[in-house]
C-alpha cells in the first residue's frame, strides 16, 4: 500500500506527563532531535520516551501511532507490542519468583521439569543467559501451529555447541522457560504473570492477547491483514499468542512501574537478593559475553547501555522497535517504546537505542565514556565471517579432526564469542592446542611472547612470537589441521599474515591440513595502494604486495600457496554478504582491538600511510590516539599543514602531544591529528608519503627519512621523498591487480 507522504510527517501532540524538572533542557533538545530525525528518516512511525532519575520524570510521545490504513498520532498510553521484552517483564520475573519460593533452582537441569527434554546437561542458567547451545528458533519452514507443537518440535532440536561455553541468543531458551512456568505453577505463562507480577505492580495494560482497543499500536501487514493486537513473532503467534520469548503488549507506565519496582530492591514481589541475582552476571565465568539471569548487560544486543551507562546496568531490546536500560549506580533508568516494523518492516532503531542510550546517561550525569570488549556496530550489512559460516555448517568441516587453532582475541563470531570456546564445545571437533601471533593470545604483549597455558580452557598456547615463529613439528605431531582465525588490518606488515604464511609452510612439511576461517577485510578489499616489496622478504615484509593490499586472510592464503609456492591441503571457509567496498562496520560486523595500538576501525584505515612513518617520528603510541596523530619534538604542526598538498578524504589539525611510550617518549611534539573524512576517497599510503614529503622539505636535517625503509620497502619512492616529488606506483599496482585477480571469490 502506498502511503501519502503527508501522512508520514503529521504532526502530533506531544505529551509531557510531569515537568523535566532536575534535567538539562539542552540534553532533552537532542532527545527531541534524535527522535524526530529517525521518524523523518523513515525509521520509525512514532514512539514514546520516558527518562527517570531521583524521582525526576520526563517522558514524550512522537510522531503517530499508525500510518495505514489510516493515520492516528502516537499518545503515552498507547499499548505496543513488546516483542523480546516479554523475556525480561514476563518470562524472567516468573522464573525468578519460582526460583525465590525454591520451587525452582538456577543450576537445575531442564528435565527436572520437562522429562523428555533430550538434553541432560541443559540449565537453568543456561536458558536464562542465553548458553544452552541452541540454535535462535524454531525453523518456520514448514507449516505448523500450537503450543503443544512447538514443544514437540523443541524435545528434537539438536545444540550447536555444548552447554555452558558461548553466547547464542535464542528464543527457543526462553521458550521452554515459559513451559516450565506452566508445568511449575500449574498456570500457564501469561496468567502466572499476570497474578503473580503484572496485578500487584499495578500493570493494568500489560498482559498477552490483549483484547482489541484503538490504543495498540499496528505492526506489519501480515497475509494481507495489518497485525494489531495480534503478536508480530511468527513463532509466538503459530504458539497461539502466549510464548515465553514473545506475545506480551505493554505501554511505557506499565514498564516504568516494572523498572521501578527493580531499582528498589523487588518490593512488593521479590527480595533484594533475588532481584541482585536477577541483573547481575549469572553466565558462566568462562563466557565472555555477560549476560544476567535474563537481563543483557555487555552483548551485541546491549546498544541501549549508549558509551557511558557503567557495564553492569541491564536491560533488553524487542525486535518491533522498544528498548530500555536500567542504571541502579545512578538510580536512572530509560524506555522507548515503538513500532518501528510499522507498516512495512523496514524500519530501523538500531542507531536510535544507541544515541538515546548516551544521552539518557548524560541526562542521569554520566560524562566518561565506558569501553567494552567489543564494540557493536549501529547497523550495516548481515555479513558472516569463516566463524560464522562454519558455526552455520555446524562445523562440518572440522568434523572427526583433531585440531590446533592459530588465534588471538580478534578470532570472535557476530555474537562476540571467541572462537576458542566456540571449537572447543563443538561436537565432534577435538581442539587439542592453541598458537598465538605476536602480542600474544590476549592481544595485550608488546614484546615476545612464551608459551604458556590457556586458563579458561587449559590448552596449551604455542606462543609464533617467542623463540620460533612457525609452528614446531613436534607441536603439529598429533594433529590432523592447523586452524587460522585472526583479523588481519589490511597493511602489509601487519605480521599476523606472515604468521598465516609461516604457519602454512609448517603444515605443509608436516602433510597437515591448514584451514583458514576467512574473514572480511576491515578497510575494504575494493582497494590496494603502494609499491610492491622489494628486496629480501623478512617479518614485516612476507610477500611481494602492496602496502594496502585490499585482500582477505583467506585471499592471501591463496595467493601464498600457489605464488610461493607452498604444498599444502589448503581449505577456505569464505565469508558470506560482504561486498569488497565494504568497510567492516559496514558489513555490520563487530570491532575488537587487534593489537595493543589498533584501537579502532579509524586507526586501522590511517594505518598503512601512518604506519610507515613510525621509526622515524611518533605516531601516537603511547597516546590516547595511536596512528590519528604524529609528530616529533622539532615539527610545527601549523607549518606542517601548510606544507602539505591538498590530500582527499582527510582532515588535519596542528596540536602537540606529549607520547608515553615509543619514538619520543616523554618529549613534547608538535604535529597533527589526522581524521578520516571520506573513506571512498581517502589514500592513506599516498597520504603518509606526502606527509613524509613534507616533513623532509621543513626538517631535513631533524628527520630520520632513512628509517621510513624498514616498513616502505621501496628505494624508488625513498627517493621520491627525498626529491620532493611524488612517487610513481602505477607499474606495481597494475602487476599486482593482475596477479591477484586470480584469488577473489568475492
Amino acid at each position: 500500500m502506498r502511503i501519502p507522504f503527508f501522512a508520514l510527517f503529521l504532526a502530533a501532540a506531544c505529551t509531557t506527563a510531569r515537568a523535566p524538572s532536575g534535567f538539562d533542557p539542552a540534553i532533552l533538545a537532542q532527545v527531541d532531535s534524535a527522535v524526530q530525525r529517525a521518524i523523518a528518516g523513515h525509521k520509525l512511525p512514532g514512539g514514546v520516551y520516558h527518562l527517570e532519575h531521583n524521582g525526576a520524570i520526563y517522558e514524550k510521545a512522537w510522531g503517530n501511532r499508525a500510518l495505514v490504513p489510516s493515520v492516528e498520532p502516537m499518545t503515552i498510553d498507547t499499548i505496543f507490542d513488546a516483542a523480546s521484552i516479554t523475556k525480561v517483564a514476563a518470562t524472567t520475573p516468573s522464573i525468578w519468583l519460582l526460583i525465590q519460593r525454591g520451587k525452582i533452582g538456577l543450576d537445575d537441569p531442564v528435565q527436572k521439569f520437562i522429562p523428555e527434554f533430550p538434553w541432560p546437561d541443559i540449565t537453568i542458567r543456561h536458558l536464562l543467559t542465553h548458553t544452552s547451545g541452541l540454535r535462535p528458533d524454531l525453523d518456520l519452514k514448514e507449516p505448523w501451529s500450537g503450543y503443544d507443537t512447538a514443544m514437540q518440535l523443541i524435545m528434537k532440536e539438536q545444540p550447536v555447541n555444548r552447554p555452558g561455553f558461548v553466547f547464542r541468543y535464542s528464543d527457543i531458551n526462553f521458550e521452554i522457560l515459559g513451559e516450565i512456568v506452566r508445568r511449575v505453577s500449574g498456570e500457564p505463562l501469561d496468567i502466572f504473570a499476570k497474578k503473580e507480577i503484572f496485578d500487584p505492580l499495578g500493570m493494568t495494560d500489560a498482559g498477552f492477547n490483549p483484547k482489541p482497543s484503538n490504543r495498540i499500536a499496528p505492526t506489519e501487514m501480515t497475509d494481507g491483514v495489518m497485525l494489531r493486537g495480534v503478536v508480530h513473532d511468527p513463532t509466538a503467534r503459530r504458539m497461539g499468542g502466549v510464548a515465553g520469548h514473545a506475545g506480551l503488549f505493554i505501554t511505557v507506565h506499565d514498564l516504568a512501574k516494572y523498572c521501578r519496582m527493580l531499582l528498589r530492591g523487588g518490593s512488593p514481589i521479590f527480595t533484594p537478593e533475588t532481584v541482585k541475582a536477577m541483573t547481575g552476571v549469572e553466565s558462566p565465568p568462562n563466557v565472555a559475553v555477560r549476560r544476567a539471569g535474563g537481563f543483557d548487560i555487555d552483548s551485541g544486543f546491549s546498544k541501549p547501555r549508549g558509551e557511558m551507562f557503567p557495564i553492569g546496568s541491564y536491560g533488553h531490546t524487542g525486535f518491533t522497535g522498544g528498548f530500555f536500560w536500567i542504571d541502579p549506580s545512578s538510580n536512572t533508568f530509560f524506555i522507548f517504546l515503538s513500532n518501528r516494523v510499522h507498516p512495512d518492516g523496514k524500519g530501523n532503531v538500531i542507531a536510535l537505542q544507541r544515541e538515546l542510550g548516551a544521552l539518557s546517561a548524560r541526562a542521569a550525569g554520566y560524562t566518561a565514556v565506558v569501553h567494552s570488549r567489543v564494540v557493536w556496530p549501529a547497523g550495516g550489512a548481515d555479513a558472516m565471517n569463516g566463524i560464522d559460516v562454519l558455526v552455520a555448517r555446524r562445523y562440518e568441516p572440522l568434523r572427526g579432526l583433531r585440531i590446533g587453532l592459530i588465534t588471538n582475541q580478534t578470532g570472535i563470531d557476530r555474537a562476540g564469542n571467541p572462537t576458542i570456546d566456540l571449537l572447543r564445545s563443538a561436537p565432534g571437533v577435538t581442539l587439542v592446542a592453541l598458537f598465538s601471533p605476536e602480542h600474544g593470545i590476549r592481544g595485550a604483549a608488546d614484546e615476545k611472547v612464551s608459551d604458556t597455558i590457556d586458563p579458561a580452557s587449559g590448552l596449551p598456547i604455542y606462543s609464533l612470537y617467542g623463540e620460533t615463529r612457525r609452528p614446531k613439528p613436534e607441536q603439529l605431531a598429533g594433529l590432523d589441521a592447523l586452524v587460522f582465525d585472526i583479523q588481519d588490518v589490511g597493511t602489509r606488515f601487519y605480521t599476523y599474515i606472515s604468521t598465516m604464511g609461516l604457519a602454512m609452510e609448517a603444515a605443509g612439511n608436516m602433510k597437515k591440513k591448514f584451514i583458514v576461517l576467512d574473514r572480511v577485510n576491515p578497510i575494504g578489499g575494493a582497494e590496494f595502494e603502494g609499491p610492491l616489496l622489494k628486496g629480501p622478504i623478512d617479518f614485516v615484509g612476507w610477500h611481494p604486495i602492496p602496502i594496502r593490499h585490499g585482500m582477505t586472510v583467506g585471499e592471501l592464503a591463496k595467493m601464498f600457496q600457489a605464488e610461493r609456492p607452498i604444498d599444502v591441503d589448503l581449505e577456505v571457509i569464505g565469508v558470506r554478504g560482504w561486498s569488497r567496498p565494504m568497510w567492516q562496520d559496514e558489513a555490520g560486523l563487530p570491532w575488537i582491538n587487534t593489537s595493543p595500538n589498533m584501537r579502532n576501525l579509524s586507526e586501522a584505515g590511517l594505518y598503512p600511510g601512518i604506519g610507515i612513518l613510525e621509526s622515524a617520528i611518533s605516531v601516537g603510541r603511547g597516546t590516547p590516539a595511536p596512528f590519528e596523530v604524529l609528530g616529533a619534538p622539532y615539527i610545527d604542526g601549523a607549518a606542517l599543514l601548510r606544507a602539505l598538498p591538498p590530500l582527499p578524504g582527510i582532515s588535519f589539525t596542528p596540536m602537540r602531544f606529549t607520547p608515553e611510550a615509543s619514538v619520543f617518549a616523554g618529549k613534547e611534539c608538535g604535529g597533527l591529528r589526522m581524521s578520516i573524512t571520506d573513506r571512498r576517497a581517502f589514500r592513506p599510503v599516498a597520504t603518509g608519503v606526502a606527509i613524509a614529503t613534507a616533513i623532509e622539505r621543513l626538517y631535513p636535517n631533524d628527520f630520520a627519512i632513512d628509517k621510513l625503509q624498514r616498513l616502505l620497502r621501496d628505494p624508488a619512492t625513498l627517493d621520491a621523498i627525498r626529491g620532493g616529488k611524488a612517487p610513481d606506483w602505477s607499474a606495481d599496482e597494475a602487476a599486482f591487480a593482475a596477479r591477484r585477480a586470480k584469488y577473489l571469490p568475492y
